[in-house]
Formats: C-alpha cells, sequence, structure tokens
C-alpha cells in the first residue's frame, strides 16, 4: 500500500523520519535495523491490544447469564457485530497510515480502544438493554482496524528481503490477542465471578493508555511512505483480488469467526459439561493460540512448498477437520469435538500465512517486467483481501446463529464450512494448481 519517493519534507518535533532508504544495506545496517525494530515492537503491542479488544465479546457473552435474557442466537449477533464493523474499518485504517503517519495513527487507533473498553467497564451488567449491548460490541469493532494499520506501517519500514518475517510477526503477535482476552476473561471468571463481566473491558484500560504512550514517545513517521495512486482501483479489477480475498475468508475468517464463536458453541452444544461460563474459558483460548503461533509455519511452509500448493492441502484439511467437528457433535462426543476444533484453528492459521504469500508471488508472475507494479498491486490486494477475509467471520458467526435458530444445533453450520471449504479447494485447484494454470502463474 505504501512506496517510497523522493520529495521535500519537513522533520517535526523528531518524530518524522525524511531519509530512510531500508534497501540500501549501510544505511539499514548503521541506521534503519534499530528504528525499525523499535516501531515493530511499539506496533506489535497496539496491534496485540486491539485484537484483544476487537475479540472481547467472545468472552463477554459467556458472562451473559440468564438475568440478561438472551438467548444463544442474540449472543451470536452480538459476536458477529464487531466482526463486521472491524472488516469495514480495514480498509480506512490503511490509508490512515500514509495520510497522518505511522506513529500518529497508532496514538489514535490506540486511543480509540478506550470507547469500547470504558463503555463496557461500566455499562454491562443485568438489566441493561439488548440494543445497549449491540452498541457496545459494535463500538469494539475499532480494533479490528488495528491490524490493517499496522501492516501498513510496518511494511515502510523493512527491505523487501525481510519483509516476509517482519509482517509475519507482526501478524502473529497481534493475533495472539484473541487468545490473551480469553485468558483474561478465564482469569476473571475465577476469581470475580461470572457476575463481572466489567472487569475484563476494565483490565484493558491502562494497557490500552500504556500502548498509546508508548507509540507516542518509541515510534516514528515516515513522511517518504505515501499512499501508491489508484492503487486500490487498480487492485480492484484485478480478478486474483478477488479470489484471493474468498480463499482469505477460507483461512482468517475462520481463524477469527471461530475465534468471536468458540466459547458459545462449546457452551450450547454441550451444555452439560459447560454447566458454567468457567468451565468453557478454560478451553477457549487453546485454539486461538496455537492458530496464531503456527501463522509463521505457514508462510515458511508456503516459501519451501509452494503457497497454492500449501493453501490446496490446507483446505482439504480444514474440510476435513470440520468433518469430524460434525461427527463429533452427532456422536456427542466432546473429545473428538475438541480435537476437530482445535485443528480447524490450527489449519486456518497455516492458511493464513500461505495465501498472504501467494499474492506477491501471484503479481511478480503477472508483472515480470517491473517489480514496482507487482509491489503496487500485491500491497493492494493485501489490504482487500484483509478487510474481506475479516468479513468472514461475520458469516462464520451469522451460520451458528441461524443454525441454532432453525435446528437448535450447529451441524447445519458445520456442513455449510464443509462446503465451502470444498470450494476453495475447487478454486485453488482450477486458478493456481491445475498444470496449465501453473504455466502461466507459479505460486
Amino acid at each position: 500500500m505504501t512506496a517510497v519517493i523522493d520529495r521535500p519534507t519537513v522533520t517535526v518535533r523528531g518524530h518524522w523520519i525524511d531519509d530512510w532508504r531500508p534497501e540500501d544495506p549501510a544505511f539499514w545496517a548503521a541506521t534503519g535495523a534499530p528504528i525499525a525494530r523499535r516501531n515493530l515492537i511499539f506496533s506489535i503491542f497496539s496491534e496485540h491490544i486491539g485484537f484483544s479488544v476487537w475479540t472481547m465479546w467472545s468472552v463477554l457473552v459467556l458472562f451473559l447469564g440468564p438475568q440478561y435474557g438472551i438467548d444463544p442466537a442474540g449472543k451470536f449477533l452480538l459476536t458477529a457485530l464487531p466482526a463486521l464493523i472491524g472488516a469495514v474499518l480495514r480498509i480506512p485504517y490503511t490509508f490512515a497510515v500514509a495520510r497522518f503517519g505511522g506513529r500518529n495513527w497508532t496514538i489514535v487507533s490506540a486511543g480509540l480502544l478506550l470507547v469500547p473498553t470504558i463503555l463496557g467497564a461500566f455499562l454491562i451488567e443485568p438489566g441493561v438493554s439488548y440494543s445497549t449491548l449491540l452498541i457496545l460490541a459494535g463500538v469494539a469493532g475499532v480494533g479490528g482496524g488495528n491490524f490493517a494499520s499496522s501492516m501498513a506501517n510496518i511494511n515502510a519500514y523493512y527491505p523487501d528481503r525481510l519483509k516476509g518475517w517482519a509482517l509475519g510477526i507482526n501478524a502473529g503477535g497481534g493475533n495472539l490477542g484473541v487468545a490473551a482476552v480469553q485468558l483474561v476473561g478465564l482469569l476473571v471468571l475465577a476469581t470475580v465471578g461470572a457476575g463481572s463481566p466489567g472487569v475484563v473491558a476494565g483490565i484493558y484500560i491502562p494497557l490500552i493508555v500504556l500502548a498509546a504512550l508508548g507509540s507516542a514517545l518509541f515510534m516514528d513517521n515516515l513522511s517518504q511512505a505515501r499512499n501508491e495512486k489508484r492503487g486500490m482501483r487498480d487492485a480492484a479489477r484485478e480478478p486474483h483480488t478477488w479470489i484471493m480475498s474468498l480463499l482469505y475468508i477460507g483461512t482468517f475468517g475462520s481463524f477469527i469467526g471461530f475465534g468471536f464463536a468458540f466459547g458459545q458453541v462449546l457452551q450450547v452444544q454441550f451444555a452439560e459439561d459447560f454447566s458454567t461460563p468457567v468451565k468453557a474459558a478454560y478451553l477457549t483460548f487453546l485454539g486461538p493460540l496455537l492458530g496464531s503461533l503456527i501463522r509463521p509455519v505457514g508462510g515458511a511452509l508456503a516459501d519451501r512448498l509452494g503457497g497454492a500448493r500449501v493453501t490446496f492441502w490446507n483446505f482439504v484439511a480444514m474440510a476435513v477437520g470440520a468433518g469430524v467437528v460434525l461427527a463429533a457433535s452427532q456422536l456427542r462426543s466432546l473429545p473428538l469435538y475438541l480435537v476437530g476444533f482445535i485443528a480447524l484453528f490450527v489449519f486456518s492459521g497455516i492458511g493464513n500465512g500461505s495465501t498472504y504469500k501467494m499474492i506477491p508471488a501471484i503479481f511478480r508472475a503477472r508483472h515480470p517486467e517491473s517489480e514496482h507494479e507487482a509491489r503496487r498491486l500485491s500491497g493492494a490486494v493485501i489490504g482487500i483481501a484483509g478487510a474481506i477475509g475479516a468479513f468472514g467471520g461475520v458469516l462464520v458467526n451469522l451460520a451458528f446463529r441461524q443454525s441454532f435458530l432453525e435446528y437448535k444445533t450447529a451441524d447445519a453450520a458445520y456442513l455449510t464450512f464443509i462446503a465451502f471449504y470444498a470450494v476453495c479447494v475447487g478454486v485453488t485447484w482450477l486458478v493456481y494448481r491445475r498444470p496449465s494454470a501453473r504455466k502461466l502463474i507459479a505460486v
């Protein structure tokens, strides 16, 4: 999404960097690497908190007992709404870095997280209206945009040879926020009890302040980073943009959607085993944790074996995992159910890495004559795919909601996931894996 161009700029109070040449080995070794590393650290911290706030309602709904009068379908809507708002915000957040500066926007985006946490800390209690809860859940969607701005910012700091590593670390550190907020929820449930959901939100208030202060004190703006002209428009005309967005719905959309829904599904599907919220909270963090940690492995496998090959077999594995979950649901087997669901988290994490690795390879193959054009389009596609992929989290929660409304079980949702993964297998093979396609685009 960003490019480095020569233009006169003004240094403002030491937080703007005018001379940035990461591809120059001497500059990188002497000056660039320490600055980039410092910005990466604080970017990860802020993005991590953003993910936690974004997915906080996956924990908060566990606190909403009978006294709140909300059925399972209503709870799935509470988790679908922040997923939707976060997906929509990813596009403007991507542009904001180059418009306002990476440091400046990180301060703003971190500060915005105070709105849902402060409101949640004081307003979630028995007697609150469902419409108020919907508003609180929707406001939490601001945390979903932080990933896009963080990735765009770090992308501008690192040389091409290190972008994959830096962006992988940045993304993985952010994704861990999903598991972290569930551990916070478990801590609150185990110590304070299910009657204090506001404590979960309150714990994040000082952490958000630290993230904003750290960004203000230790991060920088790159004055040479600018949005590519017509990058989004040109990328939207590329059919591979929409193909990769579909595949990213299957990987990241599954990861974030299951992250929102896992605890609720456990409580509803196996109510006799999870009679109290704390029992479900003991398990909900495990899947997101493993899915986050394994994301860089997907990128590494794609480097070694090819992104399309890894993505193809990964979707096969996800379809099998969803089949295991469906069988476990029908057999009422909790151990088998957990194995299948955790496998879905793991394979969605691998797919997150492999699909992101495919995008630059596709556009290098399509534009071998111009490395700049390939980078320009791939950067724009990453932004679009990231936003559409996050929308998959909405679809997952709506699928669960509709399944419970119509059939009182999640089995219809699992069948839908299997069918969708089968579509992704077919699309990956048809466009990127069949012999005639590999001759044109080797990814």
